[in-house]
């Protein structure tokens, strides 16, 4: 499998900054995810409990694998403080073979990676 078909890019809003790096740190330590960009003064118009809700947020744009994407969706809800977190996969067509190369070899987890003896 080519790196294009086993990365993904996981999109994710939160309240703000600090909640974004805080979210951010974690999963990259469990290597869940290689990279996040966080880009603030993003505005979301949705409907929430009945009526449409307006709000600044910061879009976390986040770079993973097809095979961590069950565990992010298993982590994420419990560090994030919205009720329903939104998180979405988008598929990679085409990308920088050794860019998708350092996605994959970074959200590998740490004892499963070959070491230099």
């Amino acid at each position: 499998m080519s790196g294009d078909a086993q990365v993904r890019v996981a999109m994710c809003t939160v309240p703000d900054e600090a909640a974004g790096e805080r979210i951010a740190r974690q999963l990259l330590q469990e290597r869940l995810i290689a990279c996040a960009n966080l880009l603030p003064a993003v505005r979301s118009l949705y409907w929430w409990e009945g009526r449409i809700d307006d709000g600044a947020e910061v879009l976390m744009l986040m770079k993973t694998t097809v095979d961590r994407t069950e565990a992010l969706k298993q982590r994420l809800p419990a560090l994030h403080p919205y009720d329903v977190p939104e998180l979405l996969f988008l598929p990679i067509a085409d990308g920088l073979e050794p860019y998708l190369g350092w996605v994959v070899s970074e959200t590998t987890a740490k004892e499963t990676r070959g070491t230099s003896a």
